[in-house]
């Protein structure tokens, strides 16, 4: 008789594993029910700042490396996984681990980039064997071939792409390679610059050891998709809005008030949850930051959480634990807190976050806000509104603090400075909490006495230029330039084609000078001192990526007459945008900018186009906008 077949018997096993003990030689396959990438910026900017957050609770620049292994854990969720005959299928957390992936193929770059910098060879020596730890973690090598750890055909292109460092056309891609090359510019757009110098080796430390994830492993897709099932459906956990509403709606005692504030309540969530995951707690933590922080935890190692942080993390517990202070004391107040007052900001924050997804010439400047990531311009902009306001005072508020973060972001980009979360969290805490209420005219006040006590502008870097980490924000800015300078001039505005970054249909920075230093020999005595020049910004254009491909390699005075049908920034180095162009030529005398045709292009010309740029600049970000947008005024 022939023993029946032995089989492991059913079990579910879960262990707690930090990100190295999850990732290091091991491979993950996607489940052919799982859906595409679909985490967005705003979930990338979250993440990463919380992570830099709690990392910061405890650095401090004199301690030595061993001391991380004391500083803080965090928890980043779990993953659920299908183990069949070894081979490990994901059921849920392929967003998580996805993204976990790409910011260590980041953090490869930068420390890559610290091992160039660094000028002890000790130190080099560390940052390489850092750099092969990460390494494991992202993927195995084969007889010199490389094997992802997070292992999905459909990526392999796009991920060997972003680990060595090469451009990767995504014209057609799937839309997991799209969303995944534009997560990982964000992840560049919103890591701290306070993390990538001496903090940079540290930090790596800390995400591989002090990170962990629960691993639910089955050994059948029917028990793990159970799993998923009992985590997300049967039992699921209220979210602190359910339970705000909860709490909110228990206290108004009278029962035809509490119906018809459960319905408004439903309403306003509804429209926040149809824009996007979690939109409605953002929503929410906007409303009540702009409204009602007071405080902020200081960025040093012990400090406590304080309003702003608190609210962000568990608002529901604040409101209960501040009624005063938002003004619920009796059974009116409650209904007010829900039937006016969010009903009046969760409404305009919706609005806020269209304007950011799609252009609106009426709130341009919240669209190119978002164009950075930078998420806390929502708070901002609701702080100054009152819910009395008639619509048209709104606008004007909101025209006014948009600008105003318009012109700082791109102060701040000019001179080389950062934009992410945790670097602005503070100083837009004070912005919004020493705006609320103030009419348009105070508002604007307030906000260009800020911009003129900077001491920054674009004349404080007249150097500005390209380098290996300021591509995207370099390409916005010409976008910008290019657009204002053809809108002045009567044209329509061509921005949003212009913001696309290569593609079949997107633009690309051409530099007006070839890579020849060999070109410029009499002019340059060295190579490099060539190449600092030539990246300056006055030596780029945004031209269509089959320009550059037919054009870009010849010499300036080859270019020259195909420049000659491009935008009018670009069309600008040709005479013949100077001749029978009355709309140029009008918007040259209003505006006294020093636009001339070159018909060459030698140190001098870029030495002047330059000085255009730097004064095109200050033109577009003039503060004199703020008192404009106030009034009314286009």
């Amino acid at each position: 008789m022939v023993a029946p077949e032995r089989r492991r018997p059913r079990e579910i096993d879960g262990k707690g594993k930090t990100v190295r003990e999850l990732l290091a030689g091991r491979k993950y396959s996607r489940s052919e029910y799982q859906r595409e990438y679909k985490w967005q910026a705003k979930q990338v900017a979250e993440l990463v700042s919380d992570l830099s957050a709690k990392f910061l609770e405890t650095y401090e620049p004199e301690h030595e490396r061993s001391a991380v292994a004391e500083y803080g854990h965090y928890f980043l969720g779990s993953i659920i996984l299908s183990d069949k005959d070894g081979e490990k299928f994901i059921i849920d957390g392929q967003q998580r681990l996805t993204t976990l992936t790409l910011l260590l193929i980041y953090l490869q770059h930068q420390l890559h980039h610290a091992e160039k910098r660094s000028e002890e060879t000790e130190e080099q020596g560390k940052l390489a064997e850092q750099r092969g730890q990460l390494a494991e973690l992202i993927f195995s090598l084969t007889y010199g071939s490389r094997s992802f750890n997070l292992n999905i055909e459909e990526r392999t292109a796009c991920m060997e792409a972003l680990y060595t460092g090469r451009d990767f056309v995504a014209h057609d891609a799937p839309e997991s390679v799209v969303n995944i090359l534009a997560r990982y510019s964000d992840i560049d757009d919103s890591f701290p610059d306070e993390l990538k110098n001496k903090a940079l080796p540290y930090f790596v430390d800390w995400l591989i050891q002090c990170v962990h994830l629960v691993e639910i492993t089955a050994y059948s897709d029917g028990d793990a998709y159970t799993i998923f099932e009992t985590m997300n459906d049967r039992g699921l956990s209220l979210t602190p809005a359910d339970m705000l509403k909860g709490y909110l709606l228990a206290s108004i005692t009278n029962a035809d008030d509490r119906v018809e504030a459960g319905k408004v309540w439903k309403e306003r969530i509804s429209a926040l949850t149809n824009l996007g995951k979690d939109e409605d707690a953002d929503g929410i933590k906007s409303w009540l930051r702009s409204q009602y922080a007071e405080t902020i935890r200081e960025r040093k190692r012990g400090a406590t959480p304080e309003d702003f942080d608190l609210i962000g993390t568990e608002f529901h517990r604040w409101v209960r634990e501040h009624e005063d202070r938002v003004g619920l004391r009796k059974n009116s107040d409650f209904v007010r807190f829900i039937k006016r007052d969010f009903a009046f900001y969760g409404h305009w924050h919706e609005q806020l976050r269209k304007a950011a997804n799609t252009f609106n010439p009426e709130l341009e400047c919240v669209y190119f806000n978002a164009e950075h990531n930078f998420t806390l311009q929502y708070p901002v902009l609701l702080s100054p509104l009152q819910v009395q306001d008639s619509e048209e005072t709104i606008l004007r508020k909101v025209r006014v603090a948009a600008a105003f973060l318009d012109i700082l972001i791109h102060r701040r980009i000019w001179n080389w400075h950062a934009i992410d979360y945790s670097t602005m969290q503070y100083a837009m805490f004070i912005v919004m909490r020493d705006i609320r209420g103030k009419s348009p005219g105070q508002l604007a006040e307030h906000l260009r006495q800020r911009l003129d006590a900077d001491e920054e502008s674009f004349l404080t870097n007249p150097s500005f230029s390209l380098h290996g980490m300021n591509g995207r924000q370099i390409h916005r800015l010409l976008a910008r330039m290019a657009d204002f300078v053809e809108t002045c001039s009567g044209m329509p505005s061509h921005y949003v084609d212009y913001a696309k970054r290569g593609g079949k249909d997107g633009l690309e920075i051409e530099h007006i000078w070839a890579n020849h230093a060999e070109r410029h020999e009499d002019e340059f005595a060295h190579p490099s001192e060539f190449a600092d020049y030539r990246n300056r910004i006055g030596g780029l254009l945004l031209l269509p990526k089959a320009f550059n491909a037919a054009y870009g390699d010849l010499p300036y005075e080859k270019k020259l007459t195909q420049y000659d049908s491009q935008n009018l920034l670009a069309r600008s180095l040709h005479e013949n945008a100077y001749v029978l162009n009355p709309g140029f030529l009008r918007f040259i005398e209003r505006s006294g900018l020093p636009f001339r045709a070159h018909s060459e292009f030698r140190k001098a010309d870029l030495d002047d186009r330059q000085e255009l740029y730097i004064q095109l600049a200050e033109h577009i970000w003039n503060p004199d906008r703020l008192i404009h947008e106030a009034e009314g005024e286009s």
